[in-house]
């Protein structure tokens, strides 16, 4: 076969580190176990000045290019973890990798690894990256995917719950997550190629958030979000990403996003501004002595909020915060300790405002805005204008 023949040429030197960052990349999204052990292959490339190192295991492609001084071109592929193992632990110098007969012979300073070569006969076709769609600042959306992602839902027995919904409207983009137990939702800004291109897409979150830590964006250029462009937007099915050198595509899911707009309340009866870090710090406290059926107590009224938690088996522990509260005497709600945790780690200001309307209906946790709304003539407070909100089921309270 062609590539059978290719392989018997390889030869080409590469800096450790930049190997190194590469490999370690594609290794990430190979699998483990594989039902064909050919889709535990990194299929690198010689040609020209570069190297492509690329993996596929038919939901997840990335390919990566870095300077090298190439020998002998062509195309082989070795187990992809192994090498990055291998590459990771190699000393600073430069990394020769030859391929003699069916090994490929890997050196660097005193070391020498021989590596079986995987045969290319059966790997799979690797998908080409769809049109770009447009373009955005990375920092903005590694913080909008990480903080929408938090709420996703990880049982893969409901796959409309395991994604981010990215909703593209012109310049506008609106992602959200679910898993039942609480909705994040984040609306960011990107230049589209086209003015009026609107998709609904349904991305994996866990290989969304992968892929949004991971991408090369040291350079500081803009991300190209690849879905197509005109009436094939999503057509293809594919959610690609490309920045720097580095490219990856994700296999979208093929589910229907629930509708959360009816979800989100427009008014509150009672809202709270608390500071986050003492918040964070007293649910972490306080949580110490909550029961299997975990729950915190908070019991907001003018000027303070107490924390309590505990069971008669497992002790009691309370605290108390200052807390700007305004519409009701008091309120008293309980919380999933991690979930409300996981809320608060991903607001970017120092206060989180909570709007709530009963204790036994969800409540939002947002970024503190400038000013605070009044209430309205029926005593109740409209939602501030905001570019993210986290929404929290309560928990019932005993008795």
């Amino acid at each position: 076969m062609e590539s059978n023949m290719e392989s018997q040429t390889v030869s080409f030197r590469v800096a450790r580190d930049d190997l190194a960052n590469a490999v370690a990349w594609v290794a990430r999204s190979l699998p483990t176990k594989a039902t064909q052990p050919v889709l535990r292959a990194m299929v690198i490339t010689a040609s020209g000045s570069d190297l492509e190192l690329a993996g596929f295991d038919y939901e997840i492609s990335t390919r990566v290019k870095l300077n090298a001084e190439v020998g002998d071109e062509g195309r082989i592929a070795v187990a992809g973890k192994l090498l990055a193992d291998i590459v990771n632990t190699l000393p600073n110098k430069p990394v020769e990798l030859q391929v003699e007969g069916s090994k490929a012979l890997v050196a660097c300073g005193s070391s020498r690894f021989e590596l079986p070569l995987i045969p290319l006969d059966d790997y799979p076709q690797m998908p080409t990256l769809p049109e770009v769609t447009g373009t955005i600042d990375p920092s903005l959306f590694v913080e909008a995917v990480t903080q929408v992602a938090a709420a996703a839902g990880r049982d893969d027995t409901l796959p409309m719950l395991t994604g981010v919904n990215v909703e593209i409207d012109g310049e506008d983009i609106k992602l959200a997550a679910t898993d039942r137990f609480r909705l994040a939702v984040r609306t960011v800004s990107w230049a589209p190629a086209s003015a009026d291109v609107k998709a609904k897409l349904l991305v994996p979150a866990k290989s969304l958030q992968d892929n949004a830590r991971t991408l090369d964006t040291s350079l500081g250029d803009n991300i190209e979000i690849a879905v197509g462009t005109g009436e094939s937007v999503g057509g293809e099915g594919l959610f690609g990403l490309h920045s720097g050198s580095r490219e990856t595509t994700t296999r979208m899911l093929d589910a229907e996003f629930p509708n959360i707009a009816p979800l989100l309340p427009k008014t509150h009866t009672s809202m709270a501004s608390v500071a986050i870090a003492p918040l964070q710090e007293a649910i972490r406290r306080v949580s110490l002595v909550t029961d299997r059926n975990a729950q915190i107590r908070m019991e907001f009224s003018p000027g303070q909020v107490v924390l309590s938690a505990g069971g008669s088996d497992s002790g009691h522990a309370e605290e108390t915060l200052e807390c700007a509260f305004t519409g009701r005497d008091s309120l008293i709600i309980a919380f999933n300790p991690g979930y409300l945790k996981d809320g608060l780690s991903v607001v970017r200001t120092d206060r989180v405002v909570f709007g709530f309307t009963e204790p036994s209906r969800p409540a939002i946790l947002i970024p503190e805005p400038e000013e605070l709304p009044e209430a309205n003539a029926e005593g109740e407070f409209p939602t501030p204008e905001t570019n993210f909100t986290y929404l929290l089921m309560p928990v019932r309270l005993p008795g």
